[in-house]
């Protein structure tokens, strides 16, 4: 990941609201996460951006109580090495610092279903929200591939 993608995943903890939910975060997550999936599923990810909106559809509702579950809508676009396109879409209830994503979500790879799954990545790894770029290799060159990650934040109106 580049130090400034790494940066932006830093600061977006910082900014994490109270109720776990935050649209940035989780898109990042799921671009991350998804990608792996589908690369595990055999599919030749040339690249894929996702973008995640919370509560999409209750802009007009009052705050959720404190019992309601918030969910984020994320949808992701993509392409295969070969040209097909790639979708990721679904909802998550979850996102737990850079390791995975909770929910119900669901991969294309042109026409074909690659998977359907509750949970993308590693729940019970440690967090990775504080590293930025790992040591290289040793005996490694130190050459990092760089990650540009696309995020466009949607958040429906909380009524404050």
């Amino acid at each position: 990941m580049s130090v400034l993608a790494g940066a932006a995943v830093a600061g977006l903890a910082a900014c994490q609201p109270a109720d776990g939910l935050n649209s940035a975060s989780i898109a990042v997550t799921t671009d991350r996460v998804g990608t792996s999936a589908l690369e595990r599923n055999g599919v030749d990810v040339q690249w894929l951006s996702c973008t995640a909106g919370i509560d999409r559809g209750r802009a007009g509702a009052s705050s959720p109580s404190a019992s309601a579950r918030r969910v984020a809508e994320v949808d992701c676009t993509g392409k295969t090495g070969g040209g097909k396109d790639i979708t990721l879409t679904g909802r998550v209830t979850q996102e737990l610092g850079g390791r995975c994503v909770r929910g119900d979500l669901s991969a294309k790879e042109g026409d074909r279903s690659v998977f359907r799954a509750n949970v993308l990545g590693n729940c019970d790894a440690t967090s990775t929200t504080g590293v930025v770029n790992p040591p290289p290799p040793a005996g490694g060159s130190g050459a990092r591939p760089t990650v540009t990650v696309t995020v466009t934040v949607t958040e429906g109106f909380r009524g404050k």
